[in-house]
């Protein structure tokens, strides 16, 4: 079960400003072999009425450490879960990992979708 994302009132709701979170030691597991697979997690958004926690953030990317999951659908799931959690009026979630085997992969996700 993954860990409860947090909210707090977005102290300027009137105003359009942008957020921009960055998670450089994001972690999960390759669902074919059970490696480790790194990278770094960037959010970026626009708040509507709440702001994402930082904290609850942070332990609910924590758990996505043992999840055997592509780069793909892990990406697509933490922009689903921040969006329910707090309806933001426009995120960008990217995923960019590092490395394995000499390719890369960048993995973008927006709501509203384009």
């Amino acid at each position: 079960m993954a860990a409860p994302l947090d909210t707090f009132p977005n102290p300027r709701p009137d105003r359009d400003y942008d957020i921009d979170i960055r998670c450089p030691e994001f972690t999960s597991m390759c669902p074919k072999t059970g490696l480790p697979d790194f990278g770094e997690i960037r959010i970026q958004y626009v708040p509507d009425q709440t702001c994402l926690e930082l904290k609850a953030l942070k332990y609910y990317l924590l758990d996505y450490r043992n999840q055997g999951i592509f780069y793909e659908a892990a990406t697509n799931k933490i922009l689903d879960d921040l969006v329910q959690a707090c309806h933001p009026r426009r995120m960008t979630v990217t995923g960019a990992f590092t490395a394995r085997g000499g390719i890369t992969t960048t993995v973008v996700a927006t709501h509203p979708s384009r």
